[in-house]
């Protein structure tokens, strides 16, 4: 999230949008990256128990993740925009849980949505907090496609490091001291 740790709110959810997929483009998708049958051929796929061809799982999630990046240069523009100063985003330290629930066709419109469902200071970062996120996609019937749970940082605006910590990252800095820091004597 391109906000501070403590301008975030928790169940807010955030559109980010549709896409629509094209056969063209699963199949494409899928010769690159998961060249399975009912990926790539649409004629031996319709022979298939998934009634034809289907979108790569993997696809409907690369086009929800770039939709959310989008969000969060749009979202740091909008702040900019305020005369506001956009937080830091970091990494994702991982995904709590993925699912496909139903496939995704060609000519599909999916319509993403971020939601931030807890947050909580990192224990082990100082000055960054942990993003508790699900990540949904729903198809132009209403029906649930992806759902993904998954975990970001983003930076604390008002943090500052405790004078012990400060005092270890200075005393770190000195040659000796630094290297009998490291290996812990």
């Amino acid at each position: 999230m391109t906000r501070w740790f403590e301008d975030i709110v928790v169940n807010e959810a955030f559109d980010l949008g549709d896409y629509t997929f094209t056969e063209e483009e699963i199949v494409r998708f899928g010769r690159l990256y998961d060249p399975q049958y009912f990926h790539v051929d649409k004629d031996a796929a319709g022979q298939s128990h998934f009634g034809g061809l289907v979108a790569s799982g993997w696809h409907t999630v690369c086009v929800g993740h770039r939709k959310m990046v989008d969000a969060l240069f749009a979202e740091e523009e909008r702040l900019r925009g305020l005369g506001r100063e956009p937080g830091i985003s970091g990494p994702s330290p991982g995904v709590n849980a993925m699912e496909f629930k139903a496939p995704v066709r060609p000519g599909d419109t999916v319509r993403y949505t971020l939601t931030v469902t807890g947050k909580r200071p990192s224990n082990s970062i100082p000055g960054w907090g942990l993003l508790f996120n699900k990540l949904e996609a729903v198809n132009q019937h209403a029906e649930m496609v992806y759902h993904a749970e998954l975990v970001g940082f983003s930076k604390l605006r008002d943090y500052r490091m405790p004078l012990r910590l400060r005092a270890l990252t200075a005393l770190a800095r000195i040659p000796m001291i630094g290297k009998a820091l490291r290996r812990g004597t």
